[in-house]
């Protein structure tokens, strides 16, 4: 049985678990499992008999597959927006250096509601953060109020993103 996972916010608001990376090890994936997954990638509202027919397999064996992939926490389905066109003015990455236990202060940080990916880093930053506002003023209250208040927190670095120059969710199968 694959080991628990936390729920946290993605990028489309939608709560995702974050992968326990404890776990056994990757998922085992067939070359036709690689596939559906490409092909949703492509258009997750791609109906199962077209999936099938473009794969080989039957409408039901895609569905199991499917209902397989997400059920294991290798996939999920789910709406992805642009915050800029939902008002949201002010997106930035946040480096966070951390005394103490950095998987407390992690725990913090994902709590907020703005903060939508954290991860704990090797590196310069014990985690990094990217977090959206509705304007600068926002992203002030956020990172004085919300981030710098955490006990632990000794040091944020904000990178604010000027202009997205490549999204992708297609490398899940290469």
């Amino acid at each position: 049985m694959p080991a628990a996972k936390a729920p946290r916010k993605g990028r489309s608001g939608v709560e995702r678990l974050a992968p326990d990376l404890t776990s056994a090890g990757p998922a085992a994936l067939d070359d036709l499992d690689r596939r559906i997954i490409t092909l949703l990638q492509e258009d997750g509202r791609r109906a199962y008999g077209a999936i099938a027919a473009e794969v080989g397999l039957s409408e039901a064996a895609v569905r199991r597959r499917v209902q397989r992939l997400r059920d294991t926490g290798v996939m999920q389905i789910v709406a992805i927006t642009d915050p800029l066109q939902l008002g949201y003015g002010r997106e930035a990455l946040v480096g966070i250096r951390v005394h103490g236990d950095v998987r407390l202060v992690a725990d913090k940080v994902a709590a907020i509601e703005e903060a939508n990916y954290v991860v704990m880093t090797a590196g310069s930053f014990d985690i990094i953060a990217e977090v959206i506002a509705g304007d600068d003023n926002a992203l002030v209250h956020l990172l004085n109020d919300s981030i710098r208040s955490i006990p632990g927190v000794t040091e944020v670095e904000t990178f604010v993103y000027l202009k997205l120059a490549k999204q992708t969710y297609a490398w899940g199968t290469k």
